[in-house]
């Protein structure tokens, strides 16, 4: 968690960052986690501050393939619930996450070859 800590707060203080950007969330590779619930609903609230300025609508894709991600997906999810700005999605698969997103590409590392 501290490392998704610490990523976030380098996202939102780039200055391309803008509340309302399309997230894709990749728990493909996650194999476990701490499950120190204050420390992520600590990074959630990080969040929602970040996301629901200026009047945005923020849409979240979770890849989550595997068990693991899927249960702290839905656990994300839930936290989301107060925060009708904020829109999660779950998704199992990469082509669908990213049409989602409206990414015109079928896998992230096709994605990533080509912007790259």
């Amino acid at each position: 968690m501290s490392d998704t800590l610490t990523a976030f707060a380098e996202y939102a203080s780039h200055p391309e960052f803008r509340p309302g950007q399309k997230q894709l969330v990749d728990l493909t590779e996650l194999t476990g986690w701490d499950e120190d619930y204050v420390q992520l609903m600590q990074a959630q609230a990080q969040k929602a501050e970040a996301f629901t300025g200026q009047n945005a609508q923020t849409l979240i894709v979770y890849l989550a393939p595997t068990l693991v991600g899927q249960k702290l997906a839905r656990i994300a999810l839930r936290s989301w619930e107060p925060f009708p700005a904020v829109v999660p999605m779950v998704q199992e698969s990469e082509q669908p996450a990213l049409s989602i997103l409206g990414i015109p590409h079928d896998s992230i590392s096709q994605l990533l070859s080509r912007t790259a």
